[in-house]
């Protein structure tokens, strides 16, 4: 490679595109998009992680109690396509400034990686609700667990069966 008008190409290469992954970043972070910093770490995902380890890896050994009528789980009991399962979580639990849902965590059993979805939830959101399309891989349990602001776990399960794997299965 010989030398342009514009100095050593792979070097600037190099650099512009460092310089676009920090005006990413610094865009990102003034929308709020980045996580906190601050956050909790989740610890290091494994590439084949069981779902026990997943458990342990978020939760350690606190005790999943039983949602009851505290979280609504919608999920369908058969699922023609894997790739987009519909889920919807509604919870009744208390959303305080004092006692709220902290976060809700989507886990599917049967995935190669478990953990499908984590979604924070502030007071001022008034209710914790979400919907989403979940990839399945096989056909298993889908959990969703509620993490309340003083660290109590509620957890809601339903088995879904997958005619077609949306994760390569």
């Amino acid at each position: 490679m010989g030398q342009s008008s514009y100095g050593n190409i792979p070097e600037r290469r190099s650099f512009l595109k460092l310089l676009g992954v920090a005006g990413v970043t610094a865009g990102a972070a003034a929308l709020g998009i980045v996580p906190s910093l601050q956050a909790a770490p989740l610890g290091a995902v494994q590439p084949e992680e069981t779902v026990e380890a997943t458990l342990t890896r978020l939760f350690g050994s606190r005790t999943l109690n039983p949602a009851g009528d505290k979280i609504k789980l919608e999920l369908p009991l058969i699922a023609e396509n894997g790739a987009v399962v519909p889920i919807k979580v509604d919870s009744s639990l208390p959303m305080t400034a004092n006692n709220y849902v902290k976060s809700i965590y989507i886990i599917s059993d049967k995935n190669r990686r478990p953990l499908n979805a984590k979604v924070n939830f502030t007071p001022e959101a008034g209710k914790a609700y979400f919907a989403a399309n979940l990839r399945l891989g096989k056909s298993g349990n889908v959990r969703a667990i509620a993490e309340m602001s003083d660290g109590t776990l509620y957890q809601a399960m339903q088995e879904v069966k997958v005619t077609v794997g949306g994760c390569g299965g």
